[in-house]
């Protein structure tokens, strides 16, 4: 895994963003933290797909408890990434 400085991205050049990427052989995200909306949070891109989301700091501390199996379903690409939309889940 390989972490390193963004120089572009979300928020880019207007100072309320502090960000990063994280590359592995599976993933390329960048991780900004946000600061334009009511309340710092965290933004999350897919720089290969460009998809984007947000989390707050009650989404990130509720991370912390989640266990890791109830991630896996979430890691599987045919049940999220690859979804149609008109699949059923």
């Amino acid at each position: 895994m390989t972490i390193s400085d963004a120089p572009t991205g979300i928020g880019a050049g207007n100072g309320n963003t502090e960000r990063f990427v994280v590359e592995s052989e599976f993933a390329l995200i960048e991780v900004s933290l946000d600061r334009t909306a009511n309340g710092p949070r965290v933004a999350i891109r897919d720089l290969k797909s460009g998809s984007d989301g947000y989390l707050d700091p009650l989404e990130l501390e509720s991370l912390v408890y989640v266990r890791h199996e109830a991630l896996t379903k979430f890691m599987d690409p045919g049940s999220t990434r690859w979804a149609g939309p008109f699949d059923s889940k």
